[in-house]
């Protein structure tokens, strides 16, 4: 399966490259937005999903109906934030710009996934693969290596590990952590973390609490197993390094319609354009040849 390509959303937008004709420096694509390094608290909204499938009835299943996102308003969340330059970034991303490392996209937004369902790999991943965006996938280890059909295997999490999605933990078995005993919490963090690991050949450095159920004990001991950030369900788009264990996002619930969806992301980061370049073009030179017989020294 070949890598998701980012950063260039299509042809109209991907960078333009000089004529070999001319010796030309060309300002950056105008809609190339920056997010440059130095702030200390970013908007960045880190939306949450769980199932991308045909919607349950509410009558019968209201739980599975609010966590879930029908296939084709997926597509068209896909397609807003695209059209109205949103640039998916992984958790890993947002770390490296509030530690100073590197900058973000204009209007970053990351798109993380809940429990490691099958339709994420079935469904949710060729979306994404269409509109060349990045995601981060929160994996049940047991799950994934459990033979039960509603849940990736361990070689689908490999595959899209490979394929440039971002694999973070949920523990072993989806446990309240919050409700369970202490030498247990430390078994679910360090066994989820030792697992995905070896599934995907990578470091797994992200955590989401599952069901969003932590408390101060549980936090720490998310630092202490090794991993770099955590998030949780409370609701937020505003994010520094000081509070990345307990990261907020945006919940996307099911038939929620494309407007509320958009007014859902609130604030953002729009970012700058890039310093402006101008244009530098080169005289033709040519090279001065002699021809005449050297003089003796």
């Amino acid at each position: 399966m070949p890598a998701l390509t980012y950063g260039v959303q299509d042809a109209a937008h991907a960078p333009k490259a000089p004529p070999a004709s001319s010796w030309v420096v060309y300002p950056p694509d105008s809609s190339s937005n920056v997010v440059p390094v130095g702030k200390t608290s970013v908007q960045v909204p880190i939306l949450m999903y769980h199932y991308i499938r045909p919607l349950p009835d509410p009558a019968v299943d209201r739980l599975g109906h609010n966590l879930s996102v029908s296939p084709g308003d997926f597509t068209a969340q896909m397609d807003w934030l695209r059209d109205n330059g949103f640039n998916p970034v992984t958790i890993s991303d947002l770390r490296a710009y509030l530690d100073g490392k590197r900058a973000l996209p204009g209007r970053p937004v990351v798109l993380s996934f809940d429990d490691g369902y099958l339709d994420f790999y079935t469904t949710a991943w060729p979306i994404l693969k269409q509109h060349h965006f990045k995601a981060v996938a929160y994996i049940v280890s047991g799950f994934a290596q459990d033979p039960r059909a509603n849940y990736m295997n361990a070689d689908q999490v490999r595959e899209i590990a490979r394929a440039g999605i971002e694999i973070g933990s949920h523990t072993v078995t989806h446990a309240d952590l919050a409700r369970t005993p202490r030498a247990e919490v430390v078994w679910q963090l360090a066994e989820s973390k030792r697992v995905l690991e070896g599934m995907t050949a990578g470091p797994v450095e992200d955590f989401c609490y599952p069901a969003g159920r932590f408390d101060p004990w549980v936090v720490q001991a998310v630092r202490d197993a090794g991993y770099q950030s955590a998030t949780t369900t409370h609701d937020g788009a505003a994010h520094d390094l000081n509070g990345r264990f307990t990261w907020d996002r945006v919940r996307v619930e099911g038939g929620e319609p494309l407007d509320l969806f958009a007014k859902n992301l609130g604030d953002h980061e729009d970012g700058v354009a890039p310093p402006t370049i101008v244009p530098i073009r080169l005289p033709r030179t040519w090279p001065l040849v002699y021809v005449g017989a050297l003089a003796p020294s």
